[in-house]
């Protein structure tokens, strides 16, 4: 795992300032302290920060092909290297290192940008091409990596973080307010726009591919939801299953370091930790999260399970201070403001892990969006079972199985009808399913300074020409998946607090042959009745204690009011933040309804869920507006340990202007 940055000048001129490379990969050192590289012509700057992990010796970047004439830096891994080595050897390729860095180049001779649909791993590529002078720079399929990019002064600027490309000097950015407002809205800046203008992300699934002055951004894959047709017995679907879970579990411990694994005590993360202790010889640690308040405590259940697996096991005790005092290097590392505190315990627990030197463990992302594993799913279903018959007493009552984990939503059936009965005559909207949470999440909106709607992003008004041939469930989770699972958890909650402490997470539910698979499952396998993830629950039943295969699905949530506002004294950040000169010089939100909120979360009364998210929303735009205006000093020569130069910069002859 590394981090990645480089430009590309778009038109004649001198080339890219080594000094400069070297500043901006220096602000990607947590994501790859091991070695530094840079490779430069008279075009193009790459630049690589190691992280090393597979051919520890062997496999520093920059690394070209045989003849000089491909150059790739890259983020990631391409866990099928190994089934992939014997073909290119086999026609006639040749190889310097044991790394997977070296097989991209070579599967890029062989296949150009479809090489892409041969890999199987989690990625951000960056590929110059000398003969042609093209750059090239892909995505994993789900945006497990990040990649951005910009365009500004004739250069094409890119990165792992938007930090690398601010290092530039001549990149300038703001905040930009509608984006913003998706983040309050929709939870996350949709696809390719971040929240900063003229800023954004190769998509995920997608390659950039710049050449003879033109660039065009392309999809080599995409989500698909349709049904296999064939009948099968529900036997074979899990038998398949299994196969396919256990392949992508044991990929995912390709290293030459060790690998531990996430055990938050549920479903998901239990069933990988028991399979990597059934089918592998790994001696395995896992790692996990203790909260002082019982509401999102889960220890006990972890304790269970790492006893029953016998692994070492490891827990970070994350208390409500904890989280304030690292949320402001939390909102550093995720570069975008978020409605939750959740990040600051990941970010808690990836130290943890680094601590005992670990650089890679497994977790069980994406086994809800897959397999049907969250409320919002069960509240679609539920909601379309009461639009048949709106005036049914009965029916709404089956709401008050959702949301346990927010103890103050009332459970009475007045108040669910009312609250879930909304726009029930809408639900041949492909929008159904979300239409509550982006309504009742939109309400924060009220908190700034202009408050109309944020603006319907492009992932939404062009859906798939399939999607009203999906199934109801299928529908809501491409929308979760587009616009939560990338933009926010994988990246907020995943990528950026683990790779903050030089940690790879790697997630076997997110292998793309395990996702097409769930995607062509009947609905019934995934969301049955009520009954989430029902095949990944039948798989549980052969490898886990039936008090963790049969708990109901617990959404992983962290403190909020407490942790800012301790015992009714507020943080000295917090105060300085959210003070009404501070709001009014962003600009973003109203003075007066941000000192209400603040009042109110200094005192004795628990906010709501909408005061909550509106309270971490503001206070985390509010640092990152700050970060932007005070970035990290650059330091003229930034230490870069273990640092290679290839360079091919043709010197000019003296007295060339």
């Amino acid at each position: 795992m590394c981090g990645i940055a480089g430009v590309l000048n778009l038109q004649p001129r001198e080339p890219v300032a080594l000094d400069t490379l070297r500043r901006m990969i220096w602000t990607l050192r947590h994501r790859g302290p091991d070695e530094f590289g840079v490779y430069r012509d008279d075009h193009v700057g790459l630049a690589n920060a190691r992280l090393s992990i597979v051919d520890l010796a062997g496999g520093s970047q920059p690394i070209g092909n045989e003849d000089g004439s491909l150059w790739v830096v890259y983020n990631g891994e391409i866990f099928n290297d190994p089934e992939l080595r014997p073909g290119l050897l086999a026609r006639g390729h040749r190889f310097a290192t044991h790394c997977d860095t070296e097989t991209i180049l070579h599967m890029y001779e062989e296949y150009g940008p479809g090489c892409l649909n041969h890999f199987n791993g989690q990625f951000a590529i960056a590929l110059w091409n000398r003969r042609d002078h093209s750059l090239f720079l892909a995505r994993d399929r789900l945006g497990v990596r990040p990649l951005f990019y910009t365009i500004q002064n004739h250069r094409l600027v890119f990165g792992s973080e938007i930090k690398a490309i601010l290092a530039h000097p001549e990149v300038h950015t703001t905040i930009e307010p509608q984006a913003l407002k998706q983040i309050f809205t929709y939870w996350s800046v949709q696809s390719p726009r971040t929240v900063y203008a003229g800023i954004y992300e190769v998509p995920p699934g997608h390659y950039l591919l710049y050449r003879d002055g033109q660039m065009r951004i392309e999809p080599y894959w995409t989500l698909d939801f349709t049904e296999e047709t064939t009948t099968r017995r529900e036997e074979d679907y899990l038998e398949e299953f299994e196969q396919l879970l256990i392949d992508a579990t044991q990929i995912r411990l390709r290293a030459d370091v060790p690998v531990g694994a996430y055990l938050s005590g549920g479903l998901d993360s239990s069933t990988t930790a028991a399979l990597i202790q059934k089918h592998t010889n790994v001696r395995l640690d896992t790692f996990s999260i203790a909260f002082e308040h019982p509401q999102y405590n889960e220890s006990d259940f972890q304790m269970r399970m790492a006893r029953h697996l016998g692994t070492e096991h490891h827990v970070v005790n994350c208390t409500s201070a904890d989280i304030g005092q690292v949320f402001p290097e939390v909102i550093w590392h995720t570069e975008t403001p978020i409605l939750r505190t959740s990040p600051a315990p990941m970010f808690l627990l990836s130290r943890l892990v680094h601590s005992y030197h670990y650089k890679v463990v497994l977790t069980g992302e994406g086994a809800d969006e897959f397999l049907g594993g969250y409320d919002i799913f069960k509240e679609m279903k539920i909601r379309r079972f009461m639009a048949q018959d709106p005036s049914s007493q009965l029916r709404p009552l089956l709401l008050g199985r959702l949301y346990q984990d927010i103890p103050r939503i009332s459970k009475s059936s007045a108040f669910l009808s009312g609250f879930f009965g909304r726009d029930l005559d809408g639900a041949q909207s492909p929008f159904f399913s979300h239409q509550i949470r982006w309504s009742n999440t939109g309400r924060t909106l009220r908190f700034f300074a202009d408050s109309t709607p944020a603006e319907t992003p492009d992932c939404l008004l062009a859906l798939p020409g399939s999607f009203a041939r999906w199934s109801a469930l299928a529908q809501a989770q491409y929308l979760e998946i587009v616009t939560f699972l990338s933009p926010y958890l994988l990246s907020s909650q995943g990528d950026r607090p683990a790779m903050g402490n030089s940690v790879e997470g790697r997630y076997p539910f997110l292998d793309y042959r395990v996702v097409e698979f769930c995607n062509r499952l009947p609905a019934h396998l995934k969301l049955n009745g009520l009954n989430e993830k029902y095949l990944l629950r039948k798989l549980g039943r052969s490898l886990l204690p039936a008090e963790i295969w049969k708990r109901p699905k617990r959404p992983y949530r962290a403190p909020i009011q407490h942790s800012f506002f301790p015992n009714g004294r507020t943080l000295d950040y917090v105060q300085e933040l959210l003070a009404p000169e501070a709001i009014r010089q962003t600009g973003f939100f109203n003075p007066l309804a941000v000192e209400k909120l603040a009042a109110k979360a200094a005192g004795s009364t628990l906010l709501s869920e909408m005061e909550e998210m509106a309270l971490v929303g503001v206070l985390s735009t509010q640092l990152t507006a700050h970060h932007l205006s005070h970035p990290e000093p650059l330091p003229a020569e930034p230490a870069l340990p273990n640092f290679k130069l290839v360079d091919f910069v043709i010197p000019q002859p003296k007295g060339t202007p």
